[in-house]
Order: structure tokens, then sequence, then C-alpha cells
């Protein structure tokens, strides 16, 4: 397959070019424009409009030369005319979708999430487990260990959130199941789920934390969440071996001017750091804020969905307790302040970021993709357009409305999917415009 004429993301910028695509790996990109060799941090402003685009013939003539060598009139082309392409996002938190949730220990659970999350472009999943016992974990890990990625996104790990937490700053855990750090504990869940565990997340005040960062930090990333630590004791932990935080601002002391607390911490150890870009659990200027701290190598999207995620106002569950979702806000049912994680997507939070809150494009699509690889040790094969990497591609319009999901080479059909000039060889079949 090629995609001729895209506006390809690179960790650089923009740039203007075709993708080659073999079979379910990138093979090359062919550069057009040179001028915008160094790329460009801002979304294109030179995009076609949507109705010039669905009027463009496909550009090649089958056995033509192209950039990237002959091809047959059996080649399949699609003229994204302009159209940005990213790569397939990857999030590393977050808990379900569409009813489902990833403690539910169910493989149709598992299914239905991973169907949901790769129709929004998430195509490499890392869901997140709860502050749970281990007898209750343990089924989540072997369920996972026998999933084979298949229909939806591919399940690349799982994120250990809890029960190693503070009982002190639980936020929608269940504080019934925390416990200090248990090497033995992880050994066992690691072991039942194939070595799929890629992020322990533990406030390293609690007991046991910091003998658990010092054993176990070649092992597994380990992530500094749910936590009162003060500056001191956050440094420690990041100069044993932490490094990485959980929703940055939340589950932990803030930034004050004679106490720094954890994130400064953080911030000086050069710990990665995640943040919700929902527009509820962090104010626009403070995502601003961390961006241009942590700087785009640093940070990294995440949506922490729950099971209400593309679902209607309602009740719903999280680790045993009841959620209430209204007007695109979760909360605990019994505690209305506590906000119990969020109903949007990682694509949605991706596109508030960029739309909203002023995030340069090219350091979300970073965040929410290539940064995130990186953090779990899967970016051989995800997260980027690189040669060599998964064909997984998203082309979107300039209101970062998706047109088109590529997965592994293929394109996903499914519900609604939009409609863009698709050709094999020098014969086009027009289709109807979005």
């Amino acid at each position: 397959m090629i995609i001729k004429n895209a506006k390809i993301w690179t960790e650089q910028g923009f740039v203007t070019g075709d993708l080659i695509l073999r079979g379910e790996r990138i093979s090359d990109i062919s550069r057009k424009d040179e001028s915008l060799a160094a790329g460009t941090d801002s979304l294109p402003d030179n995009l076609p409009e949507k109705e010039a685009r669905a009027e463009i013939d496909c550009p090649l003539e089958a056995g033509m030369l192209s950039d990237a060598g002959f091809f047959d009139e059996t080649e399949e082309i699609l003229d994204a005319g302009g159209l940005l392409a990213i790569p397939g996002l990857v999030d590393i938190h977050f808990h379900g979708a569409m009813g489902r949730d990833f403690c539910d220990a169910d493989e149709e659970s598992l299914r239905i999430i991973a169907k949901y999350e790769a129709e929004q472009g998430i195509l490499a999943i890392c869901p997140a487990t709860m502050t749970l016992p281990e007898e209750m974990l343990l089924p989540v890990m072997r369920t996972a260990a026998a999933h084979r990625n298949g229909e939806g996104a591919d399940l690349v790990g799982i994120n250990m959130e809890g029960p190693f937490i503070s009982p002190g700053k639980v936020g929608a855990q269940n504080p019934v199941y925390v416990t200090g750090a248990d090497g033995p504990m992880f050994d066992r869940l690691q072991e039942a789920c194939g070595h799929l565990i890629r992020l322990v997340d533990l406030a390293p005040e609690e007991a046991g934390s910091m003998d658990f960062i010092r054993d176990y930090h070649d092992r597994v990333r380990i992530s500094v969440a749910h936590t009162c630590a003060d500056y001191e004791t956050a440094e420690a932990a990041f100069a044993a071996g932490a490094r990485h935080m959980t929703h940055l601002f939340n589950a932990m002391p803030g930034i004050g001017h004679r106490e720094p607390g954890p994130i400064i911490a953080g911030l000086e150890a050069g710990a990665t750091a995640e943040i919700i870009a929902d527009g509820i659990h962090v104010h626009p200027a403070m995502v601003r804020m961390a961006f241009q701290s942590f700087g785009k190598d640093r940070m990294i999207l995440i949506s922490d969905s729950l099971e209400a995620t593309g679902l209607k106002d309602g009740e719903y569950s999280l680790g045993g307790q009841s959620i209430t979702l209204k007007g695109g806000k979760v909360v605990l049912t019994e505690h209305p302040e506590t906000i119990a994680g969020s109903a949007c997507n990682l694509y949605q939070c991706m596109k508030k970021a960029i739309l909203e809150m002023g995030i340069p494009a090219a350091a979300a699509i970073q965040a929410a993709a290539a940064n995130p690889a990186k953090a779990i040790g899967i970016d051989r094969d995800y997260g980027s357009l690189t040669p060599g990497h998964y064909a997984n591609v998203i082309l979107a319009d300039e209101d970062l409305q998706i047109r088109r999901i590529i997965q592994k080479g293929k394109v996903l059909t499914f519900e609604n999917t939009h409609s863009m000039i698709i050709g094999q060889g020098k014969a086009c079949t027009k289709q109807k415009s979005c």
C-alpha cells in the first residue's frame, strides 16, 4: 500500500510525502516537500479543503516509477490529499470502555475494549489494574496472558496501578485493599501474566516501597503515584530507580514554593510524566506548564478512561465502587467530590490538548504515541511512522477528524467509517466525500 501526499508526523515535525507500507510494516517515507525537511510543530496550514480533497485523482499509473520504486496494478493506493498521517496511538494508562473493565478478567471484555480502542485510533493498549487483593488480580493477569491479539488494539502490556499506594491519596481506588509494596506478590502476578506488567505504580513513602524500587527498577518501570511524598522522599525514590509519574498533579501534593513536592523532584530527575488532558482533571494552563517544563520528549498523554467511556450518562462501576457519569465528568457516586477517572479516550484527549489547550500538534502526537511506546519498551514496533515499525496509521483532516485508520497495513472497516479516495494501480474509485 502507498499513502500519497500526506502531511506525515515525525518527531522533528510534519513533512510532506508518501508512506510506503509493505505487509504489516512501514517500508519507507518518500518526502515530497524538501522545504519541510526539518518539520514543523504546528498543524500544517495548507491542507486542501475537504470538498476539494474528494476530487483528487490518484497521481500514479501502474508500473510508473515513484520515489519508492516500481509498483504494479495490484498496488493499493490511498490518496491522502494533504491529510495528516499520525501514528496509531498508545495508551499506557486506562481501565476500560463500553461498559467493560480490564479487571473484569474476562476475554469478552478485553475483546470489546480492544475493538473500541482501535476504532478510535488507539492501536496499542497497556490497560491498568485497580487496587485489589492478589486473589482478584491473578485472574486479571491470567486473562491477559491468554489473550491473543486479533481484532482490535494490540494488548502490549499491563499497568499495575495499585495496590502499593498511599491510603492518604487513594483517589477513586478502594482503600480496603491498599497494601505496602510486596516483591514476592509482584513476582507471582508477573509470572501469571507472562511478564506483561510494564509499569508498577507506588507511593514511595509507604513501607517497603524504597526497597522495592531498589530491587525491581531494572525489571519493570516504576512510577510514583497516589502519593503523599514530599520533595525529599520523591527525590530519593527517583535516585533509587523510579523513572515515571502517574497522572501528574492528580493524587499527589501540588507544587509549593517552600514545599516543592514530588512533581519538582520528578522534573529534576528526568522522569517521564503522564497527564490527563480531558479538560476536567487538569486545567489547560497546567497542561501547558507541564509540557513547557518537562519538555515534549518526557510528557505522556493518557486517558485514564473507565468503563463509562463511549456510553451515555449513568451509573457504572470501578474497582467494586459505584461511579456516576454526568456531562462528561465521572465521580464516585457516594463521594461526588472525588473524580473517578475519565470518560474520554486517548484520541479525544490528544485533540483537546491541541485544539483547546494550545499544545503544539507535533508535541501532543508525540506524547500520545512515541513517548508512551518508549516508556514501556515497545518503541521498536509501535508509536512511530519510522520504517520498520508496524504500519499503524491514522489519517485525519485539519480538524483532527479521523478519515481512515490503518492497522498493520490493513484499512480498518467499521460502522460509520469515513470515506476517502482509494485506488489500485491506475484505476481509482471515487467514493462519496465526508
